[in-house]
């Protein structure tokens, strides 16, 4: 792929920018016109929901008119050419060697028009899609997508993990290329997984009806039966684990429990048995422990335990430790991880490492909330101190009126 264009020296040059949402698209816009000559204007594009931003900003050292619109999320789809979209059109097996073709679908042509149009006014183009191989295939979407109206277009790649103006501010002025492997990598994921679902959903679809023969056209019925690479695997573990659930018998036992309580705490016995199955062993047990209650300490073993410092999430951890603790479903978690993620609390949430960037400032990144508690821990106690001082007030106006009455 060729990125052409150059510096234009000291004239101002056209940019466009894009990002995966309207509001990354709200919120950059938002950071990089800050204290900049013209302020934030905003207009209309094609699309309703995608607005584009205007405003001026200087990117190392050269000036810049800046247009920023959005997409909403992938441009485009993959689907096999029309003659093997229908059925019956052909054996299910050879949906493995048919054609596929990307491309815009409708309901996306008028953010397409939107991108071909201010495409065609700029000189640059720089992407602010989601870091991760996700955003960078949509990021070479909108690349096809702009590169058909402006061959010209230099293009760029904005870097960053967090919607914080520290972050924005120093990804726009380190720009970098996009990755064409990344891309790559995700084309072939959506082409294996539409190869494989499609053949395996007609296939199994057609068996079964002609196996229990119903009739399709008359059989208002929604009688697809669908199949991914993730979501079959994913049925057979939740099916088996319903099966483990359902085998299982319960069974009653019973436990010894014993805490012994001082000035300095309480500390809890552990029973090196754990439990009985049968209760007239359990009680005897119990009686013996009741009529001696005194024992004695053996031996004192000391074991120095080390907690490691918490390792930041990945996607998987986070939905793990949110569905245990929380009891929040994968879906509920990445929303509210997205919404957070938008309001420049945390770095993006999908990511697949547990490891932050060396550039990342972690005494920057923890300065704005150790503040923010701080100041909320002052309201607190001025709140306190207010409280106090109202009520010896209202006591004392109280006694003096009571005072009063009394004299009268």
């Amino acid at each position: 792929m060729a990125y052409g264009g150059g510096r234009s020296g000291g004239r101002a040059i056209r940019v466009l920018n894009v990002a995966e949402k309207p509001s990354v698209a709200k919120a950059v816009s938002g950071f990089l016109s800050k204290n900049q000559q013209g302020g934030l204007r905003v207009r209309d594009g094609r699309s309703r929901y995608n607005k584009i931003f205007e405003f001026n900003h200087t990117i190392n050292g050269q000036p810049c008119h800046m247009s920023f619109t959005s997409v909403t999320g992938h441009l485009m789809e993959l689907d096999f050419d029309d003659r093997f979209r229908r059925w019956h059109s052909c054996d299910p097996v050879d949906l493995y060697h048919a054609s596929v073709r990307k491309f815009v679908p409708e309901d996306k042509s008028d953010i397409r028009r939107t991108l071909e149009e201010e495409a065609r006014k700029c000189q640059r183009l720089i992407l602010w899609l989601d870091c991760d191989r996700e955003g960078e295939n949509i990021a070479f979407e909108v690349i096809e997508v702009c590169t058909q109206a402006n061959r010209d277009l230099n293009i760029w790649r904005a870097r960053f993990s967090a919607l914080i103006e520290r972050e924005i501010q120093n990804s726009v002025q380190n720009l970098v290329r996009p990755n064409q492997l990344f891309a790559d990598a995700v084309d072939l994921r959506q082409e294996i997984d539409l190869r494989i679902g499609a053949s395996f959903t007609r296939f199994q679809t057609m068996f079964l009806r002609d196996a229990f023969m119903i009739n399709l056209a008359t059989d208002d019925r929604n009688l697809v039966i669908s199949y991914g690479p993730s979501q079959f695997p994913t049925l057979g573990f939740v099916v088996e684990r319903y099966w483990e659930n359902q085998s299982h018998e319960a069974e009653e036992f019973w436990t010894i429990n014993c805490t012994h309580n001082t000035d300095e705490g309480a500390a809890n016995f552990k029973w090196m048995r754990g439990h009985f199955f049968d209760y007239a062993c359990a009680a005897i047990v119990y009686e013996m422990c009741i009529q001696e209650p005194t024992v004695t300490v053996t031996e004192i073993k000391e074991q120095e335990k080390l907690k490691y410092l918490p390792l930041p999430l990945s996607t998987l951890e986070l939905e793990k430790r949110a569905s245990h603790f929380f009891h929040m479903s994968p879906a509920h978690t990445m929303k509210v991880a997205e919404d957070l993620y938008q309001t420049g609390f945390i770095s993006y949430p999908r990511t697949e490492t547990d490891r932050f960037s060396e550039k990342t400032d972690l005494q920057w990144c923890f300065s704005k909330p150790r503040q923010a508690c701080r100041d909320v821990c002052k309201r607190e106690r001025e709140r306190e101190r207010e409280a106090v001082k109202v009520g010896k007030d209202a006591a004392t106006v109280t006694d003096t009126a009571a005072e009063r009455r009394n004299n009268n």
